[in-house]
């Protein structure tokens, strides 16, 4: 087969495929243009998950009249004018492939007006074609409405999620943005319905995210000071508002990163504030965070990814130090002493009658816990059956020592407790599906509107599950019932979990292994509760009972094991 030329319109239906892939992805550049023009209001609404209907109003600049045609042809822009200008990018957009990609693969429409001409102009395009182009009265800026996403593509729209995964991605896209931009007017309408509309103009945060969330989170919130967070270096600056320790989430989804107020996804961004909230948070659990890094432009390049959504830093340490900095000693600032809840009596504490030497091993073990050799706690577990194993104590408040017939198991309590209850989820769901508690007082729980599609939609699977929730009022519900195998004291984060399982996708089957997960982590005895012998006892029967014993669900291992004979040789004995 010869080499040809690709003719221009199979090129930028080619180059659409690499920043349009979803209905998200046309809200991003359609909302980085409006913040370029330098917009104080915007509006996003989408229907049907943006697939069928999406538009974003401004109040920014507009286009002059005799440009509106260029701005649809590939790599026209008016945000950069020499090769140099790559060095130092401040604008959101710069390449001038947004409009064309979007126009190759729908049907658009824009509507604007800028200062310098009398009346406004429109232009209707659709698979690249100009439909329309004339003068039209409009109001102050720029309005472009996008219908039929990829209806000239059914191989591409295959592959877009559900209405409410791609509506969830927006509301998360928009979230992002009204967190980057305080002083921004930003509203997002969903179906008819305003999913949030936070009124900006005071540049706090802490405001825009109680727009966003709700008042309860955004008063919950620390703030990183951009003054307490600068470095001696001034061409750097981290600031934002993080969760404390007491308010987590299930995944990393409401973690936001702004390098100069760009939303982007970095690893290292990530990996640096997962670090500086080490040995704050369970395992598993995910803090809430809007994190801006200011940073000189010359030190960035935003342009190694065809939706601008990475960056490479200069100097990658630098930036991963000074994030970890800001927001450790933010942390520590912060931290009050833990005052932990006591769900256990004296009594509970006392050792059954005749148990005398489960009492004296316990201390002794507490005595000398740092006298093993280090590569004890890596000794593998021997992969058959559990042997019947006799409680003899509780190490740290943590750790259960047994004894077997060939030696010494210590299990970890917490992932013990974590593989039992993992497997007793799984399988109450499968033989017992819709058994639910009754809660004593109904709890009133406040969904946007992508949530309120998805418990519309997936009101069978969660009814499956065992959530019991009724409708009361306009974006308000009742959670009346919950799973049975859930033991918490806060039901209503239970169910914001499973909403954002929910929002993932995925099928029953797939999404029962998420939910397992989640309550196992969510309702295992920790480390550090004091554990009766009776307690320990069921809770060691049990584990011998479980298909796969040795590990968590998470893949930890859930004991080791000291040999008889390697005791003895520890001890001189042999």
């Amino acid at each position: 087969m010869p080499i040809k030329v690709l003719s221009p319109e199979v090129a930028t239906k080619i180059a659409a495929g690499e920043v349009v892939e979803r209905p998200a992805s046309v809200i991003k550049e359609l909302l980085e243009n409006s913040l370029d023009a330098g917009a104080t209001d915007i509006t996003v609404e989408v229907r049907g998950g943006g697939i069928d209907y999406l538009r974003v109003a401004d109040n920014g600049c507009g286009i002059p009249s005799g440009e509106v045609e260029l701005a649809f042809q590939r790599y026209a822009t008016s945000k950069l004018q020499t090769s140099s200008d790559l060095e130092a990018i401040s604008t959101l957009g710069f390449r001038g492939e947004a409009l064309p990609s979007i126009a190759a693969v729908s049907h658009i429409s824009l509507l604007t007006h800028a200062s310098s001409d009398e009346t406004g102009t429109v232009i209707e395009m659709q698979s690249g074609r100009v439909l329309r182009l004339e003068r039209q009265g409009a109001p102050p800026g720029t309005t472009v409405t996008v219908r039929h996403l990829f209806g000239d593509f059914p191989a591409r729209r295959k592959f877009l999620r559900s209405i409410a995964s791609e509506t969830g991605r927006i509301h998360a896209l928009a979230t992002h943005y009204a967190l980057a931009y305080p002083e921004i007017r930003l509203a997002l309408v969903v179906d008819g319905i305003t999913s949030f509309a936070h009124t900006g103009g005071s540049g706090d945060m802490r405001e825009a995210m109680a727009s966003v969330y709700d008042s309860e989170v955004a008063g919950a919130m620390l703030e990183i000071a951009p003054h307490g967070a600068r470095t001696q270096d001034t061409g750097l600056a981290v600031w934002g508002i993080i969760s404390p320790p007491s308010l987590t989430r299930a995944n990393r989804s409401y973690i936001a990163f702004f390098v100069n107020r760009r939303w982007i996804q970095s690893r290292l961004l990530m990996y640096s504030l997962e670090q500086a909230y080490h040995g704050f948070l369970m395992e598993r659990r995910y803090p809430l965070a809007a994190v801006n890094v200011s940073i000189a432009y010359e030190d960035v390049d935003v342009n190694v990814h065809p939706a601008k959504s990475e960056v490479r830093f200069r100097r990658e340490n630098h930036v991963f130090s000074c994030l970890q900095e800001a927001v450790r000693r933010t942390l520590i600032g912060f931290s009050p002493v833990p005052s932990l809840p006591t769900s256990r009596s004296e009594e509970a504490r006392l050792v059954p009658k005749g148990e005398a030497r489960s009492f004296w091993f316990s201390q002794v073990a507490q005595g000398a816990q740092g006298s093993l050799p280090e590569t004890l706690s890596h000794a593998p577990v021997p992969r058959e059956t559990l042997p019947i194993l006799r409680v003899l104590g509780q190490v740290q408040n943590t750790y259960i020592a047994t004894e077997g017939p060939k030696g010494m198991y210590l299990i970890d309590q917490h992932a013990a407790h974590e593989r039992v209850l993992f497997e007793k989820v799984r399988e109450d769901i499968q033989k017992r599906p819709g058994s639910f508690q009754t809660l004593l007082e109904p709890v009133s729980v406040e969904l946007k509107p992508h949530q309120e599609e998805l418990v519309q939609s997936q009101r069978e699977l969660m009814s499956r599950v065992g959530f019991e929730i009724e409708a009361f009022g306009p974006g308000t519900y009742l959670l009346r019932g919950i799973p049975n195998v859930i033991n918490t004291a806060n039901p209503k984060e239970a169910f914001l979990e499973v909403m954002d399982f929910l929002a993932e996708g995925g099928g029953f089957e797939e999404w029962k292994e998420r939910f397992a997960y989640s309550i196992a982590c969510h309702g295992a005895i920790k480390a550090g509760m004091t554990l009766s012998y009776l307690e320990m006892s069921e809770l060691v029967r049990q584990l011998e009972r479980s298909h796969q014993p040795h590990t968590c669900p998470h893949g930890r291992p859930t004991m080791i094991y000291l040999s008889s004979s390697h005791l003895e040789r520890e001890f001189g004995r042999r």
